[in-house]
């Protein structure tokens, strides 16, 4: 008889442990949990087994390989969505025709007896069995009653107290014939119990219950996980513990080493070389994974240690679960019921409270209190904040209540009475966690000056150029309509620095807001004439010279976007002939989608090109990037714009420097030299551009980010959409070189770029490894590891901040070079992830 072993599910309920990986790979006593039911089955005879997959499958497929260190024939089957119990069995039915065949749960820890459960469903001549368990609370679980020869008369699924009639439920575990799965339709979501069971019973089809003596515990909660450990331990369930028991009831893995002066009260287990220190206490129940490390002084009690997991000196932990590769430094408290995901660091003398869920890749602060949970599990990130500030899903990982913490994090970090602005894109998403922005800023003793519906450099300008604090504006995340991103600005209206961003941060983990007393809530007033002022100042600034006489004519795409709120007054003050279109505030579509994007792109070609006008532009929906058309239509992409705008600006200039990040081409600086410019290399992070910029003072006279972002150095530190276009004006009406001709004269590159998954976990020795592989090759480390080949050809590795990934640059003198560099280093990347 073949056996098919369900681990296609989430866990839903028991993360953070199962953000980064599937439930049936949860350790029990330092086994998967599904390693203890693939045992079970070999031990009764079962040596050809199906596994159905789909949450993380191959996690699970890498584990578990094709059986052959069990003993057992393993073969996978995926399912590319939930298809229900009796559906992902469906999907194995090739391997299952014929012979009758068992189902069990790949997450639940059982011993019972299967051979004797074979023996009943043979005998009774059943077309299905199922492995009933008496239970004290059958609330969560289907009830199934029997009469007593053991056919069932009735299911009940997810009952009240009210509805209890019995004490028997079921575990999931089933033996039928082969034909049951003739009553599953295929690709369609299917239901066991649900479904297919009560159908057959309705029919007069032969169900039995087999009421089971063993073990059996569904592990779908925190609770019920920390019970499995102890059940294991205290010898209630029949499972192999990999250690030698050392004194009664405590079992040591290989190779480890445990102090003598350690304090061990069993029944535990250490696994394999962990080490416990001098005057180190671990009472009762308690489990520590392989390779772990419990300092001196410190105490567990109850405690789950995944493998890695690093105990420092005088820590404390009660009732605790604690993730893969995670380090609770020294003093740390952590209470009953709490759960700390993998990769986390829990900084000394923190305290996490009862209950509270810190999900992976999560660094709490020294001295935090932390009292509710820290998410964002999805975005895996190590901080609050990410690329373009601190995003998420709307409403799901961005709600009001977290905009409102965010903001009372911030109010905390300026003085009572700062003033700060707050501004936003035309989405309601955006209106709605602004609204919730302003009521926590005033409550925080915080005057808030609301410029509302603006362009980000708009809202970047008035925050710099006024006697205010910073700002912060919520805008639609670029490409995705579903999400939405919270910037904080400075006082001088850029992204917050790297260290301001900690310290929000770190106030934020802590959940120490400060509040206002009744007297000192703060104010909130309208500003007028923000799109005026800026205009005013931009017109004064950047050089428009000669755009009159020369009489352009140009296409401007507004996207739907804030620019429309400030071009058409804009432009009628310079003096320029210009088709404007998508002129409006587009609620429907606050972002550019790749689709959106390239339609629009394509359409003012069209009208370029129809209209005979000298080149057009789109600005992105807040205004911060510009994209460029040629004369003839044709779409300048970003990589070539930045050198066409650079050129422009270098040849009018003579002398200065320009700042671009260390991913560009180096035929930009080609381009530089040729008119007596010097490149100054950056750090790919936008904070960094500004920096170079703010710092260069009149030295630098332009930056760019090779993604539609222009600095324009005299008039501000920031990427801007509006000032770029203006200053495009100006340089191309007194040169009087058209766009097109620009970008044909300039040489063409050839640059590669690949992205490579990573686990965060490895990410350090990837880079290691591509030091050691450069060998006596040049390296430039303003950002990652860039190699440098004798010929001027190079490549470049760099690890993403905010996601499990390493980018990878590769540039040459024509694309077949680039093609091999890049995959050299790829491999490189590759080797050193194993």
């Amino acid at each position: 008889m073949k056996a098919v072993v369900m681990a296609g599910g989430e866990g839903t309920r028991l993360r953070p442990m199962t953000a980064n990986q599937p439930k049936p790979l949860l350790p029990v006593v330092n086994k998967p949990i599904m390693e203890h039911v693939l045992r079970l089955l070999r031990r009764h005879g079962f040596s050809e087994t199906v596994v159905t997959v789909q949450f993380l499958a191959t996690l699970i497929r890498n584990y578990f390989g094709d059986g052959e260190e069990l003993g057992m024939k393993l073969n996978y089957v995926a399912e590319e969505v939930p298809l229900g119990t009796a559906g992902s069995v469906k999907n194995a039915e090739e391997h299952l025709r014929g012979e009758p065949f068992m189902v069990i749960s790949g997450d639940a820890l059982t011993d019972i007896d299967l051979t004797d459960m074979v023996r009943f469903h043979r005998e009774s001549g059943a077309k299905v069995t199922i492995a009933l368990k008496r239970v004290p609370n059958p609330l969560e679980f289907g009830i199934i009653i029997v009469d007593e020869q053991g056919r069932i008369q009735r299911f009940l699924e997810k009952p009240t107290w009210g509805q209890v009639f019995s004490d028997t439920v079921n575990t999931g575990i089933y033996i039928m014939e082969p034909e049951v799965l003739e009553r599953v339709a295929e690709g369609e979501v299917v239901d066991w119990s649900g479904d297919v069971f009560p159908e057959l019973l309705a029919e007069g089809e032969p169900l039995y219950g087999y009421v089971a003596d063993g073990y059996w515990e569904d592990v779908g909660t925190h609770e019920s996980y920390l019970s499995a450990q102890a059940d294991v331990l205290s010898g209630k369930v029949d499972v192999d513990i990999d250690g030698f028991e050392v004194s009664p009831g405590v079992w040591v893995g290989e190779g480890s080493e445990v102090h003598p002066t350690a304090v061990l009260k069993g029944p535990l287990f250490i696994g394999d070389y962990a080490k416990i220190e001098a005057g180190a206490e671990l009472r009762e129940y308690s489990v520590v994974g392989s390779n772990a490390v419990v300092r001196a002084e410190a105490f567990a009690h109850r405690t789950v240690l995944h493998d890695n997991v690093f105990i420092g000196r005088g820590a404390n932990l009660r009732g605790t679960v604690v993730g893969k590769n995670t380090d609770i430094m020294s003093a740390v408290r952590i209470e009953e019921g709490a759960v700390v995901g993998e990769d986390c660091v829990i900084e000394s003398e923190a305290y996490v409270h009862n209950d509270v869920k810190v999900y992976p890749f999560k660094t709490i602060e020294a001295g935090a209190v932390v009292s509710s949970n820290v998410v964002w599990e999805s975005r895996g990130q190590r901080s609050l904040f990410g690329p373009r500030g601190v995003s998420g899903l709307i409403n799901v990982e961005i709600t009001p209540e977290l905009a409102v913490r965010l903001a009372n994090a911030y109010a905390t970090t300026l003085k009572k009475g700062a003033v700060v602005t707050t501004s936003r894109d035309v989405s309601r998403g955006a209106r709605t966690l602004k609204r919730a922005i302003i009521s926590a800023l005033t409550a925080a003793a915080i005057e808030v000056r609301d410029l509302e519906v603006v362009p980000l450099p708009v809202a970047r300008f008035i925050t710099g150029r006024t006697e205010v604090a910073g700002g912060i504006t919520v805008r639609t995340s670029p490409g995705d309509p579903e999400s939405v991103d919270i910037v904080f600005l400075d006082g001088d209206g850029a992204d917050l620095s790297p260290g301001a961003q900690r310290k929000l941060d770190r106030v934020f983990s802590r959940a120490e807001y400060r509040r206002a007393f009744p007297g000192e809530i703060g104010e909130l007033s309208f500003p007028s004439r923000n799109v005026e002022t800026y205009a005013h100042d931009l017109l004064r600034s950047v050089d428009t010279s000669g755009v009159a006489e020369a009489e352009l004519k140009v296409v401007v795409d507004c996207a739907g976007g804030t620019s429309s709120l400030i071009l058409p007054s804009l432009l009628g003050r310079i003096g320029v002939d210009v088709l404007t279109v998508n002129n409006r505030l587009d609620e429907d579509s606050p972002t550019d989608t790749v689709a959106k994007k390239m339609r629009d792109l394509e359409r003012l070609g069209e009208l370029v090109a129809g209209s005979g006008a000298d080149f057009g532009v789109r600005f992105d929906p807040v205004a911060e990037r510009l994209f460029i058309v040629d004369e003839n239509g044709g779409l300048i992409d970003n990589d070539r714009a930045l050198l066409v705008v650079l050129d422009l600006v270098a040849a009018e200039r003579g002398r200065g420097t320009v700042a671009l990040p260390v991913t560009t081409t180096r035929v930009a600086e080609t381009v530089a030299v040729s008119h007596g410019l010097h490149v100054r290399w950056t750090p790919t992070a936008t904070h960094e551009l500004t920096k170079t910029v703010r710092d260069g003072g009149e030295e630098i006279v332009f930056a760019g980010d090779g993604r539609g972002g222009f600095v324009v150095p005299e008039f501000g530190s920031t990427s801007d959409g509006i000032a770029a276009f203006v200053r495009l004006l100006g340089l191309v009406a007194r040169t009087r070189r058209s766009v097109g001709r620009i970008d044909h004269s300039i040489p063409q590159a050839h640059l590669l770029r690949r992205s490579v998954p990573t686990p965060w976990a490895i990410k350090g020795s990837v880079m290691r490894a591509v030091v050691e592989a450069a060998g006596d090759r040049e390296l430039d480390t303003t950002d990652g590891v860039r190699v440098v080949e004798p010929d001027g050809s190079w490549a470049l590795v760099l690890p993403d901040t905010a996601e499990a990934v390493t980018h990878l640059w590769a540039e040459g003198p024509d694309s077949d070079i680039a093609h091999r560099l890049l995959d050299e280093w790829a491999a490189v990347v590759e080797r050193a992830e194993g």
